[in-house]
């Protein structure tokens, strides 16, 4: 299993979406997919259609060592995606480890133990982090084999993009040498704003081959789909959002290590 933080300090960036829509083009190719909505809000969840009343072993319950991934994994109605819902209880989480002496690693040993039992193994598994850099975020670097930055293509993106970086630096010195940046996604997208190319071109020109060649664009689909709990690529298959995503599905996956795709 190949684990991807889908990450960015930055609120309001593309990341749950991004985070919806990859994993069901990734389930749709034919890969197992596990979601983990370690956000507080739950987005993810509902917009994958799991009402609140349904979440009843969440991302807390895996983080706080209750619950094990195969008690805490639902199935969606996507086949082959299933998710690790997240309920407000979650934002209680990051005050409760601060005393736990493996603050930063719970999300680790948890999949870590998923990957040693019997339950049946996931071939990718994408993390959907809160817009922070705290212990939430940091578990899931530290999880992570690699990390997916949506970047809305505005100024104050750039910043925090910076910071991000720097985040990721410090996670590889003292917790995961091995993480690695898969990627980075130009999320709302819109070729009428100047501006918009202009950042683009900025983060081109600074990450090169990093920044991936799909780019999102403003999709009026995209925001409307998880109001009907269900991830835009099944709520519109043909929309431009939708066949953006399935363009960065097929772009992630020729990214990913050869052993990763044979396994």
């Amino acid at each position: 299993m190949i684990t991807i933080a889908i990450a960015n300090q930055k609120g309001g960036v593309g990341k749950t979406t991004t985070a919806i829509n990859i994993a069901t083009a990734m389930a749709a190719t034919g890969w197992k997919t596990l979601l983990i909505d370690l956000d507080p809000q739950g987005n993810a969840s509902t917009g994958l259609g799991i009402p609140s009343a349904a979440r009843e072993n969440t991302s807390y319950d895996l983080l706080l060592d209750q619950a094990t991934l195969a008690e805490c994994a639902q199935e969606t109605e996507i086949p082959g995606l299933d998710i690790v819902p997240a309920t407000q209880d979650l934002s209680g989480a990051e005050v409760e480890l601060v005393s736990v002496e493996d603050r930063t690693a719970r999300l680790t040993k948890a999949l870590s133990a998923q990957a040693r039992g019997s339950f049946a193994g996931y071939d990718a598994c994408f993390i959907d982090c809160p817009p922070s850099l705290g212990l939430l975020t940091l578990n899931a670097l530290c999880a992570a084999d690699t990390l997916m930055v949506p970047l809305q293509c505005e100024f104050f993106a750039l910043e925090g993009l910076s910071q991000l970086l720097q985040t990721v630096e410090r996670v590889q010195q003292g917790f995961n040498s091995d993480l690695g940046i898969v990627g980075v996604v130009l999320t709302m997208f819109d070729r009428r704003n100047r501006l918009t190319d202009q950042v683009a071109d900025d983060v081109r020109d600074c990450l090169g081959n990093l920044v991936f060649e799909n780019v999102i664009p403003r999709n009026v689909r995209l925001s409307e789909a998880p109001s009907h709990g269900m991830p835009a690529l099944v709520y519109d298959h043909n929309c431009p959002g939708s066949r953006a995503y399935i363009g960065l599905a097929r772009e992630l996956i020729g990214r990913l290590p050869e052993k990763r795709k044979a396994a």
